[in-house]
């Protein structure tokens, strides 16, 4: 028997004597949430809002909009493309960050 975790409906189907089993999505890794932590420490260190940092992406030409930016940022589900573009405009990335 062989199971399979899917990202949809949680319901399980049959193929060829092997179920596959759809799970429900999974938890926010701790890397997740260490990616989160460091853009939002930031942005508090920093004294920066969503509404800013848009503004402050947009000026390095990266085109967020607030709501998607919250979004994004909360779930810790990111690039490392964008996480070092946010740090960017945060003006830390050069900055080494503290663990």
């Amino acid at each position: 028997m062989m199971i399979v975790c899917h990202l949809v409906k949680g319901e399980s189907t049959l193929y060829d004597d092997k179920i596959i089993m759809e799970c429900a999505m999974p938890e926010r890794t701790d890397w997740e949430a260490k990616a989160r932590g460091i853009i939002r420490g930031e942005m508090a260190r920093q004294n920066v809002t969503y509404a800013q940092l848009v503004e402050k992406l947009a000026v390095i030409g990266v085109k967020e909009d607030e709501r998607n930016l919250r979004n994004k940022v909360s779930r810790g589900k990111f690039t490392a493309a964008f996480m070092l573009q946010a740090l960017a405009a945060l003006g830390s990335a050069d900055r080494p960050l503290s663990s």
